[in-house]
C-alpha cells in the first residue's frame, strides 16, 4: 500500500455533522449531570461543599492529570524519537493532547489517533512512520493497563471481592474481554495469516447481514483488504518491537506510571471532599475496574456509563452528600478539561519539518 494510500485509509477527518451531534450530546450530558446534582443534593449542600473543599487536595488532582498528560506524550515521543532522531518533545506533546480532545468527543476513543497520525504530518513525520509509533505505543499500554490492573486486584484482594462480590460475573467479563482482546493482538504479530484466516469468514458473514438498506458492511472485500493491511501493520510493529527491547521497557513503565496517575485523581477527589477511612489502593482496585466499564460504553467519552459506574461502585464509600459533586470533579478532570485542553492545542502554529530525508 503506497503512502498516498495510507493517508486516504487512516487519516479521514471526522464528519462534521456527528462531531457536532458528539458535542451537543457531552454538552447534554454535563447539563444533565448538574440538573441530577441540583435536584438530588440541593443548592445548599452543594454551596457548602464547595466553600469546604480541601483545594490543597483539587491541586493534587490536577497535577496527577498534568501527569497523565506528560506520560501520554512521552510513550509516543519515544518511538518517534527512535525514527526521527530530531524530533521535539514539544511535536508529541501536541500530538497527545490533540489525541485527548478527539478520543473524547468520539465513541469508544475511536478519533484520537487518526487525528494525532494526521497532526505528525505536518511535522514531516510519515504516514507509515506514525501509525507505526501509533499502533506500538497502543499496544504496549493495553498491555501496561491490564497487568497493573491485575496487580491491583491481587494486591488487594479481600477487598476487591468485598466490593465486588455482586457483580463478580461482570468483573470476570470485564476482564476476560481484555484479557482475549490482547491475546487477538499479539496473534496479530506473531500468527497474522492465522488470524486472517480464523477472521475472513466472520466478515463475510457479517457483510450479507443488513437492515433494510442499512448493511453492516458496504462493501466485503474492501473491508478484508483494510483488515488485512491492518494486520500486516501490527505485524510489522511486533517485529520493530522485538528489535528494541529496551524501548518497548521504556514505553511500558511510563504506562505503567500513567495509569497509576490516573487512577490517583480518584483518590484525590475522595480526599478533596473530606472523606476518608478507604486507603489509597482500595480506591485504586475499585477505579481499575470502573474503567474496564467505560470501556465498553458506546458514547463519547463513554459518557453516562462513566457517571453511572462512579455512582454505583462508589456510593458506599464516598461520604453521604459528597458522590454526585465528586462525579462532577472527576468528570472534569477525566473528561471536559482534556477536550478544553486538547482543544487549545488545534489553534495553527508555525512549525518546523521533522528532519528526516521524505
Amino acid at each position: 500500500m503506497s503512502e498516498t494510500d495510507l493517508k486516504d485509509e487512516n487519516i479521514k477527518k471526522s464528519s462534521p455533522k456527528m462531531t457536532i451531534f458528539n458535542i451537543v450530546l457531552i454538552i447534554a450530558i454535563f447539563v444533565g449531570l448538574l440538573i441530577y446534582m441540583f435536584s438530588v443534593d440541593g443548592i445548599d449542600n452543594i454551596i457548602y461543599l464547595l466553600q469546604n473543599v480541601n483545594y490543597v487536595w483539587v491541586i493534587a488532582g490536577l497535577f496527577c492529570l498534568i501527569g497523565v498528560w506528560l506520560c501520554e506524550s512521552i510513550t509516543l515521543y519515544i518511538p518517534l524519537k527512535n525514527m526521527y532522531p530530531n524530533h521535539r518533545f514539544s511535536t508529541s506533546i501536541r500530538a497527545s493532547m490533540i489525541g485527548q480532545l478527539f478520543n473524547n468527543i468520539t465513541p469508544f476513543s475511536s478519533g484520537g489517533q487518526p487525528m494525532q497520525a494526521y497532526d505528525l504530518t505536518k511535522t514531516g513525520v510519515r504516514v507509515s512512520d506514525s501509525l507505526s509509533a501509533l499502533a506500538m505505543k497502543f499496544i504496549i499500554t493495553q498491555i501496561a493497563l491490564i497487568v497493573f490492573t491485575l496487580s491491583v486486584v491481587i494486591f488487594q484482594f479481600n477487598f476487591f471481592m468485598h466490593i465486588f462480590q455482586d457483580f463478580l460475573w461482570i468483573v470476570i467479563l470485564g476482564f476476560a474481554i481484555n484479557i482475549i482482546a490482547i491475546i487477538f493482538v499479539i496473534l496479530m504479530g506473531v500468527k497474522k495469516n492465522f488470524i486472517i484466516f480464523i477472521t475472513t469468514p466472520f466478515i463475510k458473514l457479517l457483510g450479507k447481514f443488513h437492515i433494510g438498506k442499512w448493511h453492516i458492511f458496504k462493501d466485503v472485500d474492501a473491508t478484508i483488504s483494510r483488515f488485512e493491511g491492518s494486520v500486516e501493520n501490527f505485524h510489522q510493529q511486533f517485529l520493530n518491537m522485538k528489535a528494541h527491547k529496551k524501548m518497548v521497557l521504556q514505553i511500558f513503565i511510563v504506562s505503567f506510571i500513567q495509569s497509576l496517575l490516573y487512577y490517583s485523581i480518584t483518590y484525590m477527589v475522595y480526599r478533596a471532599f473530606g472523606n476518608s477511612g478507604t486507603s489509597f489502593f482500595q480506591i485504586i482496585t475499585v477505579q481499575s475496574f470502573l474503567l474496564l466499564i467505560m470501556t465498553f460504553v458506546p458514547t463519547p467519552g463513554s459518557g453516562l456509563g462513566a457517571e453511572g459506574g462512579f455512582l454505583l461502585l462508589f456510593n458506599s464509600i464516598f461520604t453521604n452528600g459528597t458522590i454526585n459533586l465528586s462525579i462532577l470533579f472527576w468528570r472534569i478532570y477525566t473528561f471536559y478539561l482534556p477536550i478544553i485542553v486538547g482543544a487549545l492545542f488545534l489553534i495553527p502554529r508555525k512549525r518546523g519539518k521533522t528532519d528526516k530525508n521524505l
